[in-house]
């Protein structure tokens, strides 16, 4: 374990983005965008976008401020997720960060900064990190695929309006299972948090399926009911 000076412990912030884009089978996966650290310690090795804190910025706005410098992203849904700060994180000062997470829309995800020194993963499938953030980005995992059943997380990934086979399909990547449509359905309308937007989808043959929106409000009983609860379709 590294013996660190006491007086030189600094503050970080990094950042996990999920954005859902499709594979290289046209299937939709969650994906992580990974920035090449250009400096010791770990120098060419990937990591999660971040920075220090200035004594003077508001944590949130640090973390803002460096996805947007690194990646060129700015998500609308930012929410702190944890704090990092096991002594043997780094190999040189104490570093603690505070780890926020962000979702973005797939069109987003297209608009962001690319290059050699930023590259986007399937968040399921990391390579070696630099220090920890191996393990940040599986907590991050965890936390979002507990969490998108108890609160309206998916719409994040989505765009204003959608129609509910894309919103099950959201909830089938991030819950890794498949969910009975009509079930799905059901809950999803019965949650009093979905409004018809009186419009279909452009150009579909037959029955053009119906986007919806977002209502935003304090949660039902339905709505918080567990998907997870489902047996997985065989």
């Amino acid at each position: 374990m590294p013996q660190h000076d006491g007086a030189s412990v600094r503050l970080a912030v990094s950042t996990v983005i999920f954005a859902l884009r499709p594979d290289h089978t046209g299937q939709p996966v969650l994906w992580t965008p990974l920035v090449r650290r250009t400096r010791e310690p770990q120098r060419g090795l990937w990591a999660l976008p971040g920075g220090w804190l200035p004594p003077n910025e508001e944590l949130e706005a640090a973390a803002a401020r460096t996805l947007r410098a690194t990646t060129g992203l700015a998500p609308n849904y930012l929410e702190q997720l944890y704090t990092f700060g096991d002594v043997d994180r780094s190999p040189d000062d104490r570093v603690v960060s505070v780890v926020y997470w962000a979702l973005v829309q797939s069109d987003e995800a297209e608009q962001s900064a690319a290059g050699p020194n930023v590259r986007w993963v399937p968040a399921d499938t990391m390579p070696g990190l630099a220090f920890d953030h191996n393990r940040i980005v599986e907590y991050a995992l965890w936390r979002l695929r507990t969490k998108v059943e108890y609160a309206e997380l998916a719409h994040a990934l989505l765009g204003a309006t959608f129609t509910l086979a894309e919103l099950r399909e959201v909830y089938e990547v991030v819950l890794e299972r498949r969910l009975d449509p009509a079930n799905f359905r059901r809950t999803m309308i019965a949650s009093g948090r979905l409004r018809e937007t009186g419009e279909h989808v452009s150009g579909a043959p037959h029955r053009p399926p119906k986007l919806y929106r977002y209502e935003t409000g304090p949660a039902t009983a339905q709505t918080r009911e567990p998907f997870m609860r489902e047996r997985p379709a065989s």
